[in-house]
């Protein structure tokens, strides 16, 4: 197998944001009178581009729920930033691979001003050539606009030897309009249902499964 370059998603793949996400999607639609105190309930805003998530989930209209992302923010970047953890045996997997000569880069919906502070507040910064996420002002938002640039900014390389690592579907779709490879994880957020629907060339039940595959 033996790749080279190793995309990674950020929520749910190398950091656990549930605390952070759900908080401030709480805080969001409280702005609109919905008041939801079940934050599991609100497990499915991780991963997919919010914007989307609010009129999926709670029918907001496309105006208020660009308004829903600037509430978001109002608490996020105050308190729900930082209100995530990296998960257990990332940081040796990232080491590993590093050691190895592997070309590391976030791939993300989250923006890339807020993923770069994660990254460097949880010092992985070092491992990572590239975080690359959306813009702030809604534009470059979809997983597979985001790989294509990423591509086209490390230059010539054969997909074959590119992978996207990810726990939504929206990984492994953008992974295929890539045209490169996709690893889903199944200790993140997407269930095993929506992932295996979208056939993923690998799938991992847990970091250790997934160290070991890309070191093949």
């Amino acid at each position: 197998m033996g790749y080279e370059v190793i995309l990674f998603d950020l929520d749910g793949t190398l950091t656990d944001p549930k605390l952070g996400i759900t908080k401030s999607v709480q805080y969001a639609l409280a702005k609109f009178n919905i008041h939801e105190p079940d934050l599991d309930k609100l497990v499915p805003f991780i991963g997919p581009p919010l914007v989307e998530s609010f009129q999926e989930f709670y029918a907001l209209s496309e105006e208020a729920a660009v308004d829903g992302v600037g509430y978001y923010r109002e608490y996020f970047t105050k308190a729900g930033i930082f209100e995530n953890a990296v998960y257990p045996g990332i940081k040796d997997m990232l080491t590993q691979l590093t050691a190895q000569g592997k070309r590391l880069i976030v791939a993300t919906s989250k923006p890339t001003v807020f993923s770069e502070q994660i990254i460097e507040h949880f010092e992985l910064k070092q491992f990572f050539e590239m975080v690359v996420g959306s813009n702030l002002d809604g534009s470059r938002i979809h997983k597979a606009e985001i790989i294509a640039f990423i591509l086209a900014e490390i230059g010539a390389f054969d997909c074959k030897n590119i992978v996207m690592v990810g726990d939504r579907m929206h990984d492994i779709v953008g992974a295929q309009k890539n045209d490169i490879d996709s690893i889903a994880v199944k200790y993140g957020y997407g269930t095993e249902t929506e992932l295996v629907a979208e056939k993923p060339t690998y799938l991992v039940r847990s970091v250790s499964e997934l160290t070991e595959l890309l070191q093949k």
